[in-house]
């Protein structure tokens, strides 16, 4: 073979080589990212999800994809949407909103690992067995706001003790809505007071659960969990402050906005924990041998200037026992 023959083979495979250390590689893990709320409405939280990523060492668009899917709060588009996420070959499925898309995404496969976060009760819905050994393809971190109707009730009339009704406001479709209305109508006939269940969909109905609350005289709302009504914090706040309702919200951000007061789990770091939990599958573990972790603190937030807005004094002991206090 003549040397300028020898020397075009030696090149053609040095070209070649770095082809072929590329397709040796092996492809990024991509999660699928499954939300029952809109893309915008859920920044915040997704960069939460994104962190607790970082925090096992996986960075999205360096070591690892991610491919979103937003249901955009209509609850019927997410079985359709959990059926992509798997034709796409996701190794693991995260669930972030109600408990609408983890549900929708444990009836879709029982093969690929789901992580959940969500404010239901996950053994009544029947994600997982047992806290400590969720069993099957699902684990994922439980901030229990639908659980807490009665504690925020109480603290409502704590304030208000001269009010004789009060409302829940639930998104209908929400599959945790009827516990949630259930357990408020019984804390609140263990008070006395008289009880009415409002619901809403859509952004038009918000304002309208508000005309009837002012056409019904009620004294206070408590407004129950749901991604939809986070997005909205902005459009409670101003109602609530046009109409002089005073209402207690399931999380911060509300009285971060103008609300008056909340009590709940911090949302966000449930996020960041499930970033963790994906992450940590990622690297092998199962979902059987992670434990469903549940918030273990929870903040009463007060706002004083739309307390003084509305004409209203927290009493002492109330200020007393709040974890955080706007002025």
């Amino acid at each position: 073979m003549r040397r300028r023959d020898i020397l075009s083979l030696l090149g053609g495979a040095a070209a070649a080589w770095p082809q072929m250390v590329r397709a040796q590689q092996p492809a990024m893990p991509l999660i699928g990212f499954l939300g029952s709320p809109s893309a915008v409405e859920w920044t915040q939280f997704t960069v939460a999800f994104r962190q607790g990523l970082r925090e096992t060492g996986y960075i999205e668009g360096q070591n690892a994809a991610i491919e979103y899917r937003w249901a955009d709060g209509q609850y019927e588009r997410l079985p359709e949407l959990a059926a992509d996420l798997i034709n796409r070959q996701v190794v693991v499925i995260f669930a972030a909103g109600s408990v609408a898309p983890a549900l929708a995404a444990k009836a879709a496969t029982a093969t690929i690992p789901i992580v959940f976060v969500n404010g239901a009760d996950p053994i009544q819905f029947g994600l997982v067995g047992s806290l400590n050994r969720p069993g099957g393809n699902i684990t994922g971190i439980s901030f229990l706001t639908g659980d807490l109707g009665a504690k925020r009730l109480g603290l409502l009339h704590e304030l208000l003790p001269n009010v004789t009704a009060v409302a829940l406001l639930v998104k209908s479709d929400n599959p945790n809505a009827a516990s949630v209305v259930r357990d408020a109508r019984d804390a609140a006939r263990l008070l006395g007071l008289e009880f009415n269940s409002l619901s809403a969909r859509s952004a038009q109905d918000i304002d309208t659960a508000f005309a009837s609350l002012v056409q019904q005289q009620i004294g206070a709302l408590l407004v129950s969990a749901d991604p939809f009504f986070t997005s909205r914090s902005d459009q409670f706040v101003g109602l609530a402050a046009r109409h002089r309702v005073p209402t207690i919200y399931y999380a911060r951000e509300f009285v971060a906005a103008g609300g008056l007061m909340s009590y709940g789990t911090s949302i966000r770091d449930a996020h960041r924990q499930a970033g963790v939990y994906a992450g940590k599958i990622l690297k092998g573990e199962k979902p059987t041998d992670l434990p469903v972790i549940q918030s273990a603190r929870f903040d009463l937030v007060i706002n004083l200037n739309t307390a003084k807005a509305l004409g209203l004094t927290f009493p002492p002991g109330l200020l007393a026992i709040a974890d955080e206090v706007i002025e």
